[in-house]
C-alpha cells in the first residue's frame, strides 16, 4: 500500500464519525492527523475527488475543510493546480520555536501542581518512543516525540493552549521532514525527553525548565542547519512554498 493509499484508507476508516453539524471541521482534523503522524508530507497534493470519496462529503464540504488548514498555515492553495501541503520557511520555523518556548516552558512551570495522570502522559508518550525507536520505526518516534510537547502543553490546563499546541504541533511535524535521517535527528532526544519527565516528576521544575530551554536551541539549530543546507541546494533561494 501506498503512501498515500494509507492516509486516504485511514480518513475513509473515519467517516463513520462525520456528523452535520461540524463535517467540515472534522475533515479538517482528519487531515491535519495525517500531517501530525507524518503521513502527509510538505509539497503533497491533496486528490480533491478522492478525499471527497473517502470521506463521504461534498466537495464544497471539503472545500471549506481545506480552507481551515490554510488558515492554520497547514495548507497552500496554488493558482490552477490545487491544494497542497505547505513547506515551512526558515522564519517560520523561527517563529514556531519562539512560541515554544513561551507555552511548554510555562507547562513545566505548572507541572508541580499537576495531577498525576498529567504527568502520566509524559510517561506514557516516552515509552511510546522506545517503543518505536526498538522497532526502528523512527517516524514513529517523532510522532511520540510531538504526543510527548503535546502532553508539556496540556500542564497549563487551558482548551485554548492546548488548540494552539495542536497546530503548532502539527506545523512543526512539517519542519521534522526536512531532516535527512529521522534516526539522527530523533535519537538523541529520546533520552532528553525520558529526562524531562523525570525532573518534573522529582517537582524539580526550575531544573526541567532549563533542559527544556537548552533542548529547544539545539533542535532549532539542527533544523536550522537543514534549512540553509537546503537553500545551498536550491542556488542559495528559498524553496517556492
Amino acid at each position: 500500500m501506498s503512501a498515500q493509499e494509507t492516509w486516504i484508507s485511514r480518513i475513509e476508516a473515519a467517516r463513520g464519525d462525520l456528523d452535520r453539524s461540524s463535517t467540515a471541521a472534522r475533515v479538517a482534523g482528519l487531515l491535519r492527523e495525517q500531517i501530525t503522524d507524518g503521513l502527509l508530507q510538505p509539497g503533497e497534493r491533496l486528490p480533491e475527488a478522492e478525499l471527497c470519496r473517502a470521506a463521504g462529503v461534498s466537495r464544497n464540504t471539503l472545500r471549506e475543510a481545506f480552507r481551515l488548514l490554510v488558515q492554520e498555515r497547514l495548507l497552500e492553495h496554488r493558482f490552477n493546480s490545487g491544494v497542497f501541503v505547505r513547506r515551512l520557511t526558515a522564519a517560520d520555523l523561527a517563529d514556531l520555536y519562539r512560541v515554544r518556548r513561551i507555552l511548554e516552558c510555562a507547562g513545566v512551570r505548572e507541572s508541580a501542581a499537576a495531577g498525576p495522570g498529567a504527568l502520566d502522559r509524559l510517561d506514557a508518550a516516552v515509552a511510546e518512543g522506545e517503543r518505536a525507536a526498538a522497532a526502528g520505526h523512527w517516524p514513529g518516534v517523532g510522532t511520540a516525540d510531538i504526543r510527548f510537547h503535546q502532553a508539556i502543553g496540556a500542564l497549563c490546563g487551558s482548551p485554548r493552549v492546548d488548540e494552539v499546541m495542536r497546530n503548532l504541533l502539527a506545523e512543526l511535524r512539517l519542519v521534522f521532514h526536512e531532516m535527512g535521517s529521522p534516526r539522527e535527528f530523533h535519537e538523541p532526544y529520546l533520552v532528553r525527553n525520558r529526562l524531562l519527565t523525570e525532573l518534573m516528576r522529582r517537582g524539580e521544575t526550575a531544573a526541567a525548565e532549563r533542559e527544556l530551554l537548552s533542548y529547544f536551541d539545539d533542535a532549532e539549530a539542527q533544523l536550522t542547519a537543514a534549512y540553509r543546507r537546503d537553500e545551498e541546494r536550491h542556488g542559495g533561494r528559498q524553496r517556492a512554498l
